[in-house]
């Protein structure tokens, strides 16, 4: 079903801080079930392909920059109502706007250092899967 999976990564300052395992512990803790996981490290080539919705924006180079900057790990997750359920987990963009007990309000550092990437649509979410893995590598 096209609702059972969303993608994320999580972003180069929670892989550097250490924050990915306490991470992955929130995302199984809450139902997910990683279907796909990598560590790579993003070109600044490859994070403007995966970011060439936000071409046009002001924000556009920063976050190629700061996408490059350091290893990621890309995640493919399955759930019923994936995407709407992880965006909850993740909370807003903003970490100051974000519920207590959020991904982004434990981790993030600011709306760019948000420590994680969330799907906003299931489209999106096999579009952004897809980037990152082989058919092979899913399951």
């Amino acid at each position: 079903m096209a609702n059972d999976i969303t993608f994320s990564m999580i972003k180069p300052e929670a892989v550097k801080e250490g924050n990915a395992g306490a991470i992955l512990k929130m995302i199984e803790e809450a139902g997910f079930k990683v279907s796909a996981m990598k560590m790579t490290k993003l070109s600044k080539f490859r994070a403007g392909q995966f970011y060439a919705v936000h071409a046009d924006r002001p924000f556009y180079t920063d976050l190629c920059d700061y996408m490059s900057s350091g290893p990621i790990i890309a995640l493919r997750l399955k759930k019923d109502n994936a995407v709407n359920d992880f965006r909850k987990l993740i909370g807003a963009t903003d970490p100051q706007k974000a519920e207590e007990g959020t991904i982004r309000k434990l981790y993030a550092r600011s709306i760019q250092e948000n420590a994680v990437h969330g799907s906003d649509s299931d489209a999106n979410a096999k579009i952004e899967s897809d980037f990152f893995f082989s058919g092979i590598e899913k399951y």
